[in-house]
């Protein structure tokens, strides 16, 4: 079980939990998109067991599920040719031939019942087939081939009932299997109702989790891209019609076998009501949108309104008009909600929270340990002109300096006057650096998670997730903000996930929310396997393996501290302050050969900053009111970096007065006597010669003494 940060925060309890964030996130969710068809299904339910007598009795649940397993599985049919882009307007002359088609078969012909429901699904698929041919290799319209075909099977359909309904009336037959498909039950549930089960399921899955239901949502979001891709856009548009119409087909013998009988009349309509359904359930007549499961929540409330007003004796044609208006009312609706819930996510999903800080520490006082000086100004340059934001650096045992930029490369160089050597490009922005026990380099990559690199520039995906909280509403199992980290002495590696709500452009947002959104993971590189050590932390940042390894140093860049988090001995699992009450915001942290700490300060802590983030409704005021380059935001362009003694004490601080070369430092790196810089928004690395006693000379000295 992790450990719970929360305490170390300062926020009172009742501030923990927001229903405000936790509104947003359930509206993030995409089953959201299926509110308004629930709350439709809910008040038809609602609606017609209050006033149908005999609705919400057993007898009247089993007729309709059997009318809604019939109804959905047209439905399905239907719901992948929409999403690829098409339009089937003949599932109802399908449903109608092949119904009557198995009744010939069976009582006429005498087939066995296997043979029946094989000829029958293929029957619809063939028929299917024909609005599939000359769709998508005719390039035939849509609209018109299966309107055309609408009425060719319709005639079809009235040619069955006209030649074989006399015969079929005066013949009989029973067999077992066909009673229960009928009006048989499996595990007290009709038998209907459980191949619809099994076939929504299999629909889900194949338009969710395989190649073709990804390229038939790709054909019908954009044809032109599609093919661009190299998608067979012909056999994928294809099968769609063809899957439409076994599927029609499969319903048509269900009703078959139920009813016992057909007429020209049958499925005549249906058409309507399976666009009403799927359109009810959210399905784009567009293309490129839509889901099993919210298609059969519309085939439902169409069915139960079917079956409502049949129980309340209402005239047939009524049924087409109610139909009408709550297609008309829920396209309004479901217009509004679209356009809305986005709206409504923006404005509230950042709940600001309070921290209770003390007063900053005064860092203007003559001769202190934070004066401001001039130590790190001329810093020698490395790399300027080619990097783009390296905010961290490290060295290998050959002295060779890595660090990455912005446009998601990896740079080597093999000494500070040699020209940088791109060694990978990675993809996403490289945070956090560190040589691994192998030797290769292990990178937090913003939005990506903990990447392995090898000196020859081959990359691999070490972090990517963990195991979701399964009680959180926001999925936490992505990690999107790895942002630093250090290899403990067996090899594992501790990195930090800065925020489980914001990805890595967009840190500032947690920062201006302040809530313990972060955590500490850990990284085995024995089991491949990434664990929660430490959540409901505030910004963690920096990350550093203590001098004796027992603990590891988390710095919080909302909270201005840092804490030790103990991994061995007595106190193991336990958080404890190590500095608290830091004038500015702790951002990398590395050891120092002397036993103390490096700290870079990415900016200073300002009064007007303190105080808004003990105002959380001002922040949330002013994130719904202002333009975002008008936001109050922390200061991040302080050029600070301090020295910790391994106790906690801040024993001197190193700056850039003039800000001229490195605005900005997020990183320093110490090694053979020197201190490599590295800044988020500089164009350059620096280097500064460290003497003896551990106090900078000024920067450009030719003075070099090693302290390891």
């Amino acid at each position: 079980m992790p450990k719970d940060a929360f305490a170390l925060t300062g926020m009172s309890w009742r501030h923990r939990f927001s229903f405000q964030r936790s509104l947003a996130e359930l509206l993030g969710k995409r089953w959201m998109e299926a509110v308004v068809p629930c709350l439709l299904l809910v008040g038809v339910l609602a609606y017609f067991g209050v006033t149908a007598d005999g609705f919400l009795t057993l007898d009247n649940a089993s007729t309709l599920s059997q009318n809604f397993a019939e109804l959905g599985l047209v439905a399905l049919g239907m719901t992948i040719v929409l999403i690829g882009g098409g339009i089937d307007l003949s599932v109802g002359a399908v449903f109608g031939v092949v119904n009557g088609f198995a009744l010939i078969a069976f009582r006429l012909l005498g087939w066995p019942v296997p043979l029946v429901v094989v000829a029958a699904v293929a029957l619809g698929a063939l028929l299917g087939s024909v609005n599939g041919v000359l769709i998508a290799y005719a390039k035939t319209r849509p609209f018109i081939t299966t309107l055309v075909t609408l009425l060719a099977y319709r005639t079809v359909a009235e040619y069955i009932d006209t030649m074989y309904s006399p015969r079929m009336a005066t013949t009989t037959r029973i067999d077992p299997l066909w009673d229960l498909l009928g009006a048989g039950r499996l595990a007290g549930l009709t038998t209907q109702f459980v191949l619809l089960v099994v076939v929504a399921l299999v629909v889900h899955v194949l338009l969710s989790r395989s190649r073709w239901g990804w390229r038939i949502t790709a054909i019908g979001s954009s044809r032109t891209s599609a093919r661009r891709a190299g998608m067979n856009l012909p056999g994928i548009t294809f099968s769609t019609y063809a899957v439409a119409g076994a599927l029609a087909g499969a319903a048509g013998l269900l009703t078959a076998s139920r009813l016992e009988q057909s007429s020209a009349s049958t499925g005549l309509g249906m058409e309507f009501a399976v666009l009403t359904a799927v359109v009810l359930g959210g399905v784009s007549l567009a293309g490129g949108r839509g889901t099993a499961m919210r298609a059969l929540i519309g085939a439902l409330a169409v069915a139960a309104i079917s079956q409502g007003l049949t129980l309340q004796a209402q005239p047939r044609h009524l049924y087409s008009m109610v139909l009408a208006v709550i297609l008309l009312v829920f396209a309004a609706a479901d217009l509004k909600w679209g356009k809305n819930r986005g709206k409504a996510i923006q404005k509230i999903y950042m709940a600001p929270g309070r921290f209770r800080l003390r007063a900053s520490p005064d860092i203007y006082q003559p001769g202190g340990v934070w004066e401001l000086n001039d130590r790190l100004t001329g810093a020698q340059a490395i790399g300027l002109g080619e990097l783009d934001g390296p905010e961290d650096v490290v060295l290998d045992e050959r002295g060779r300096l890595y660090c990455g930029d912005r446009r998601g490369w990896l740079w080597r160089f093999d000494g500070p006057d040699a020209p940088a050597e791109l060694v990978a490009r990675v993809g996403g922005h490289p945070l956090g650096l560190v040589i691994d026990k192998d030797g290769n380099i292990a990178m937090c990559v913003a939005g990506m998670g903990l990447y392995g690199i090898t000196p020859e520039g081959q990359v691999t995906p070490l972090a990517t997730d963990v195991k979701r909280t399964w009680y959180r509403i926001n999925d936490d199992s992505a990690i999107r903000l790895a942002d630093d980290l250090d290899v403990a002495a067996d090899g594992k590696i501790y990195f930090s996930d800065a925020s489980t709500r914001f990805d890595g452009d967009e840190y500032f947002l947690d920062l201006i929310e302040s809530r313990p959104n972060g955590r500490l993971l850990r990284y085995d590189p024995d089991t491949g396997q990434t664990t929660v050590v430490l959540r409901n932390y505030a910004f963690p940042n920096g990350i550093c393996v203590s001098h004796d390894g027992a603990s590891v140093l988390i710095n919080s860049s909302n909270l201005y501290r840092i804490d030790r988090f103990h991994l061995a001995g007595p106190k193991a699992g336990q958080l404890e302050p190590f500095a608290e009450n830091l004038p500015g915001i702790p951002d990398n942290i590395n050891r120092a050969s002397d036993g103390g700490y490096w700290v870079a300060f990415a900016g200073m802590r300002t009064p007007v900053w303190d105080l808004a983030i003990s105002m959380p409704k001002f922040r949330r005021r002013m994130v719904k009111e202002l333009p975002f380059d008008e936001w109050l935001v922390p200061n991040l362009n302080t050029s600070c970096v301090i020295k910790i003694t391994e106790d906690g004490q801040v024993v001197e601080s190193l700056w850039d007065g003039q800000q001229k070369d490195h605005a900005v430092i997020t990183s320093m790196r110490e090694h053979d006597g020197y201190l490599y810089l590295g800044g988020l928004t500089n164009d350059r690395l620096g280097r500064i010669a460290l003497p003896q006693h551990g106090i900078p000379a000024r920067a450009g000295s030719e003075r070099v003494v090693s302290t390891s």
